[in-house]
């Protein structure tokens, strides 16, 4: 009885399994017998196994980032009723989830609305189109990720906290007028915001828009600093519509919103004067 192909197919898994190639290693001999039987040259059969590892790879990664992502379920663009929000554009919308471009230079994508118009859900399913496509991010609320990196500020390592925090290409912040009005937790928020300036892009939902931001930053000149570098390079979404959950699919309402270059120029105009009158009254003071 000859035990050489035996032999060296057991080598061979072996051999694959030390090389890390788990996917070539289950599927090589069904590829092998399909190749002699229809006379495969060796590239061909080569580039079949490789195919098949690199999709697997590209596989298992996404769901790795899907699983750290920390995306809310059934939040896809889908099931996003953009009808509902006519003052977005659909096919914008699909351009950005590609990510080339605007991730590759820092930008950030802001959404403004009142409670339940859907921001929340558009930002996720932005996030998990991200995904997908290769790329990766994390969603979470403000408030919870101000609170782990104050505790990283109490242990020193507030910096290296930041840091960790590059390896996602797009930082997701939910809720982001909800931060209280508290320097400790405004300090922190502004240090990240100023960390991933033009470097690491920040998608953020807020319900105020920029105007009243004093009730996030209580510092008006930190205010100012914080929309400065958030808007510098920004896709601006106004999406003003009722909330979904009192909105019945008869009576929507169909409101354009402002441009955001007009949101942005005249919020940073109202900022800086609130400034200067509040500088002025403590001259006088």
């Amino acid at each position: 009885m000859n035990t050489a192909p035996m032999v060296d197919a057991q080598r061979l898994g072996l051999m694959l399994g030390e090389l890390r190639l788990p996917t070539i290693k289950h599927i090589w001999a069904d590829f092998a017998a399909q190749a002699d039987k229809e006379g495969w040259p060796a590239s061909r059969y080569l580039a079949a196994l490789a195919e098949h590892e690199l999709a697997e790879r590209a596989s298992r990664r996404i769901g790795r980032h899907l699983a750290e992502a920390h995306l809310p379920a059934g939040k896809t663009l889908d099931c996003f009723a953009f009808e509902a929000v006519p003052m977005i554009s659909k096919a914008q919308v699909m351009a950005l989830c590609a990510g080339d471009g605007w991730l590759d230079q820092g930008s950030n994508l802001i959404l403004f609305g009142p409670p339940g118009g859907g921001k929340s859900h558009l930002a996720a399913a932005i996030g998990l189109a991200l995904v997908e496509n290769g790329w990766r991010t994390l969603f979470t609320r403000t408030s919870d990720l101000v609170q782990r990196l104050q505790v990283a500020r109490r242990e020193l390592s507030l910096e290296s906290a930041i840091t960790k925090l590059d390896k996602y290409h797009l930082l997701i912040l939910d809720d982001f007028a909800y931060v209280s009005r508290d320097q400790a937790e405004t300090s922190v928020l502004f240090e990240l915001i100023s960390a991933r300036y033009e470097r690491r892009s920040l998608l953020i939902t807020a319900n105020q828009p920029f105007g009243e931001w004093n009730r996030v930053f209580p510092d008006p000149a930190m205010t100012l600093a914080a929309v400065d570098r958030l808007v510098h390079h920004a896709t601006i979404f106004e999406m003003n519509v009722e909330s979904y959950r009192r909105r019945t699919a008869q009576a929507r309402r169909t409101g354009a919103g402002r441009p955001a270059a007009y949101t942005t120029h005249k919020v940073l105009e109202t900022i800086r004067d609130n400034q200067d009158k509040n500088e002025a009254l403590a001259s006088d003071s």
